[in-house]
């Protein structure tokens, strides 16, 4: 075991995000033991990137999110922002966690499959109507998931532009002034909290009464302020990496040589083919949510000491080589699969079900109605975002 430090310590990220690349630093990161880093803003943090660290880091009670409140937090803004449950260890993210846990069980996500099936043909065939070029973005990444969380919330999806916006809040970096983050996260918060006054007056089915009955039946579960920043918080991130993540899907599976033919070819294939993308694609711009270590841990034969924060890479353990053989190959056949796309842990993706399902139909449906599939545009024209924790198209123009 060593205690390491250095003397020079790295900026982090490494570079720029282009694309779905993932910097090359991160296979060299991997024979070593973990390093010393400097994000944006914050104190120093230990960076983990092997598969098995990562794990440990994120599924280890050692390694708590609620020693983070009141530091100087390893962050990519310059203001520490309220993160809500994910700044909370159990047992009180336990207690918050348990009143929607139930709403995203895999029970409850397939009595959603044939409304959000209903939806993609919709969209699907608008998009067809209009014509190529289409954008898929627009047509059918941002709309389908929008729908289906408000549908399971009892949110107006009439209100998409307005809320859509907001949550951008929730993913920049530095793609929005930290005025107009505040500002959008306060529209937000006080748009939720306007829901809630209404679901006391008009309770409906949906998950937004159940949690209004859970606060004003049983007070102490659920603070009125913990209720309206977990709504807020379901909202935004229920929507905002599946809208993300659609088009980053059929980006590597049009640009990979054999992808979406194989698909084509082989639909049954899908459901193992959504993992696969999910561990292949570096959907994490960078890394956020460091975890304090509670007491003294050797981590990676490295002494982290307590008090001290790790930030971890998911999208270099999910390319681990030694978790997953040819591990920098697109292999839509791959069955062992145990990659960190949603997290683990007790910060595990309360909607990970939710995500597979709305990505599955997606896949389906567009193999279904549009087998010839493809970009109407140069590969090199395709415009990325940027300033967000998320890699994305800012539009996708396709033809079939």
């Amino acid at each position: 075991m060593t205690d390491t430090s250095q003397a020079t310590i790295p900026r982090y990220p490494f570079s720029t995000p282009e694309r779905l690349d993932l910097d090359p630093r991160y296979a060299a990161l991997r024979d070593q033991p973990l390093v010393r880093v400097q994000l944006p803003y914050g104190e120093p943090a230990w960076l983990a990137t092997r598969h098995a660290d990562v794990r440990t880091v994120l599924g280890d009670p050692r390694f708590s999110r609620a020693a983070a409140i009141g530091r100087d937090e390893p962050r990519n803004t310059p203001r520490q922002q309220q993160t809500g449950i994910l700044s909370m260890d159990p047992p009180e993210h336990t207690r918050v966690r348990r009143l929607v846990a139930k709403a995203f069980t895999a029970r409850r996500v397939e009595e959603l499959r044939p409304r959000t099936r209903t939806v993609a043909d919709e969209l699907v065939a608008a998009m067809v109507a209009a014509g190529p070029p289409a954008d898929l973005v627009a047509h059918l990444a941002t709309p389908l998931p929008i729908r289906v969380i408000c549908d399971l919330l009892g949110v107006p999806v009439s209100d998409q532009d307005r809320f859509h916006t907001w949550s951008e809040a929730i993913v920049s970096t530095t793609s929005l002034e930290p005025g107009v983050i505040q500002h959008y996260l306060d529209n937000l918060l006080a748009y939720m909290a306007a829901l809630v006054a209404r679901r006391r007056v008009e309770p409906a089915d949906d998950l937004l009464s159940a949690m209004v009955r859970a606060r004003d039946e049983h007070a102490d579960r659920l603070t009125e302020e913990e209720m309206v920043t977990l709504a807020a918080g379901l909202l935004a991130a229920g929507h905002e990496t599946t809208v993300t993540q659609i088009p980053n899907m059929l980006y590597v599976l049009l640009t990979a040589p054999g992808g979406w033919a194989t698909l084509r070819d082989r639909p049954e294939l899908v459901p193992t083919a959504v993992e696969e993308l999910m561990r292949f694609i570096p959907l994490g711009a960078t890394s956020a949510f460091a975890r304090y270590a509670t007491e003294d841990v050797e981590l990676g034969g490295v002494l982290v000491r307590a008090g001290e924060p790790v930030v971890v890479s998911i999208p270099a353990a999910n390319r681990d080589e030694s978790v997953f053989p040819d591990a920098d190959r697109l292999d839509l056949t791959r069955e062992a699969n145990p990659h960190l796309g949603f997290g683990h842990g007790v910060h595990h993706c309360v909607g990970a079900q939710l995500a597979r399902m709305e990505l599955r139909v997606v896949l389906e449906t567009l193999l279904d109605r549009t087998p010839g599939l493809r970009l109407d545009v140069p590969e090199e024209e395709l415009t990325w975002k940027r300033g967000l924790l998320v890699r994305g198209l800012v539009a996708m123009p396709v033809a079939w």
